[in-house]
């Protein structure tokens, strides 16, 4: 695989986002929030997604010039209207209102509706870190994912990801997809010609199906554990709770009614609400106790957690966060490898708006 800086491709997304009609700032946040995922080794959402999100922008499904707004609030609390927006850009609008709200109110909490796919659940958690905070993020998504027993695709793979500061030590940052593994991650399997792993999907009959194609051929995603001897009931459960507090509570499209990621599928005739749906957390530690006596015990905790006895002698007990950070180091220095075929598509697309790639 090539490797690109990250200079190079944030530069070509912004200016494909700004061929798109987006404003100076809106491109640049885009861009931000989809190279994060390059850089933290989540390749299914950075990048390689940047043609959906004008696929998406070519069918009048996204909004290149929202009117981002608040239009519900309590002191602690908000709704936001993404105006049909690139997610990418509502999402860090939202987040940024809940760091507000909890500055002031010491929790905020700030649901989102009409909005679209926001990129990698972690990056908006973690905008709370630097405010002492800590961050919570998840989102509705695309139906893809079959309730344990059903043979019916009514979740999305509704990510959750919370971000918890510490003092020496750095953060915890888990993010994680309420399934057993995210679409994106079916995608890289179709374009490497390699099967799915057992457990991740099943065929439109509910039988486990180890092909790839397998959702794409009718089937669907299952929930985080599997099959329910595994805990899959579990997984839905989370995935439930995502919708739920993402799109019920904000007025947004919930369940089979959440719009589509793909272009070439339209969203239903009946919607229920608009858009896709955020859910959004702040909590500014000192509202707890003191933000310093807290870093220094979240230090002992992962010092003592990742000190733990390995399972075997060249493992190494992790804290989540600590596989992204190691991708962000090495790709600050390698560069970010994109597959021949996400190659290819950018290029395509660079050809189509005159970018050069």
């Amino acid at each position: 695989m090539n490797h690109y800086s990250y200079d190079q491709l944030h530069t070509f997304s912004k200016k494909i986002f700004l061929a798109m009609g987006c404003s100076e700032s809106h491109a640049t946040t885009a861009a931000d929030t989809l190279l994060s995922a390059d850089m933290r080794g989540v390749d299914s959402h950075g990048v390689a997604r940047l043609s959906g999100y004008v696929r998406l922008w070519e069918k009048k499904r996204i909004n290149a010039k929202p009117n981002i707004r608040v239009v519900h609030e309590s002191p602690s609390t908000a709704v936001v209207d993404g105006d049909g927006g690139l997610g990418l850009v509502v999402a860090p609008f939202a987040m940024q209102v809940a760091i507000e709200k909890a500055e002031k109110a010491g929790t905020g909490w700030v649901a989102v509706r009409n909005s679209n796919h926001y990129g990698i659940a972690g990056y908006h958690a973690m905008q709370a870190l630097a405010h002492d905070m800590i961050g919570m993020s998840m989102t509705n998504a695309s139906p893809l994912v079959a309730p344990t027993f059903s043979k019916e695709r009514l979740l999305g793979t509704n990510p959750i990801a919370v971000a918890i500061p510490a003092d020496e030590e750095p953060p915890f940052v888990g993010d994680f997809a309420t399934t057993t593994a995210a679409n994106g991650k079916l995608e890289i399997l179709q374009r490497k010609g390699e099967p799915a792993p057992n457990g991740w999907i099943q065929d439109k009959e509910g039988n486990t199906t180890t092909n790839a194609y397998g959702v794409k051929e009718g089937g669907a995603l299952r929930p985080l554990g599997g099959d329910r001897q595994n805990g899959s009931h579990k997984g839905y459960i989370l995935g439930s709770i995502v919708d739920i507090f993402s799109a019920v509570l904000s007025g947004a499209n919930y369940g089979p009614w959440a719009p589509p990621f793909v272009s070439f599928i339209d969203p239903v005739s009946d919607p229920v609400g608009e858009g896709l749906g955020h859910f959004f957390g702040a909590m500014r530690i000192d509202a707890f106790r003191p933000a310093s006596e807290f870093k220094q015990h979240m230090d002992q905790w992962i010092r003592r957690f990742r000190g733990s006895a390995p399972i075997e002698s060249n493992q190494q007990v992790l804290i989540p966060g600590d596989p992204e950070r190691a991708f962000e180091k090495e790709r600050s220095e390698k560069g970010i490898p994109l597959l021949e075929p996400v190659e290819k598509d950018l290029r395509a697309l660079g050809m189509r708006f005159e970018v050069e790639f």
